[in-house]
């Protein structure tokens, strides 16, 4: 989420649903210190927004009991507190979540969103197998919620990594949250060999790398940006329906 130091938006009108990093971060700001949301508030709408993404697109009612899990794969990051919060409300809306969250950080934010989780007898994987079919079978869908903009796989270290590495193999649907991890966020560098996501949730706003997912189906989880920071940002993005926190691009 960022301010205006990219280019000039209103010369550039095909660009006004994506956001640069520079400018996510300035928007981000903009929410954190302007309008004095909590950054547990932002995760924590980011996070059921999610979570509300996931269920439209594997709605309950259309899935055999035996299909309601979810893998969701976190990292030490930003993106892996959204990745914590989502799983908390996948549990509430009567899903089956199970996490791997093999770096864990010891941001205050971090260890109270586990402390939830794990209250609400969520488990966490010790390990994630090697053995793609495994997960295949086990899983329904996994949510990608590892590397956010700007992070890169070396900055979290190797049991990310291989994560990673193993998610690029699997078959079954992959949701990816604000970014795939391992995209250039400006780019989309890696789209081709990296991750593949079949769902992508973009968090307050679309990234520019957003402009090369060619999944199924794309989100934005913006409700909460207010009218005047959308302008400020020329973000022209869809209406929300109703009561509505996701919308589909």
């Amino acid at each position: 989420m960022s301010s205006t130091d990219g280019p000039d938006l209103a010369e550039a009108p095909e660009e006004r649903c994506f956001l640069s990093t520079a400018e996510a971060a300035a928007l981000e700001r903009e929410l954190l210190e302007d309008y004095r949301f909590g950054r547990q508030q932002l995760v924590e709408w980011c996070g059921h927004a999610s979570a509300v993404a996931v269920t439209k697109v594997f709605p309950l009612p259309a899935l055999p009991r035996k299909q309601r899990t979810a893998l969701v794969v976190c990292g030490p990051e930003q993106n892996g507190a959204v990745g914590l919060a989502c799983a908390r409300h996948l549990r509430v809306f009567e899903y089956e979540p199970t996490i791997f969250y093999p770096t864990r950080s010891p941001d205050p934010l971090h260890r109270d969103l586990t402390t939830q989780c794990e209250k609400m007898d969520i488990p966490f994987l010790s390990y994630l197998p090697t053995e793609v079919q495994l997960i295949n079978n086990a899983y329904r869908l996994v949510v990608d919620a590892v590397l956010g903009p700007g992070v890169e796989p070396a900055e979290v270290g190797g049991p990310c990594t291989r994560a990673l590495a193993t998610l690029k193999l699997l078959s079954i649907p992959l949701v990816s949250l604000d970014i795939p991890s391992g995209w250039d966020p400006e780019t989309g560098g890696d789209a081709e060999d990296g991750l593949r996501p079949d769902v992508l949730v973009s968090l307050a706003a679309p990234k520019r790398c957003a402009g090369r997912f060619s999944g199924r189906h794309h989100f934005v989880a913006g409700r909460f940006v207010p009218d005047d920071v959308r302008r400020k940002f020329a973000l022209r993005l869809p209406g929300y329906t109703g009561t509505d926190c996701v919308a589909a691009l």
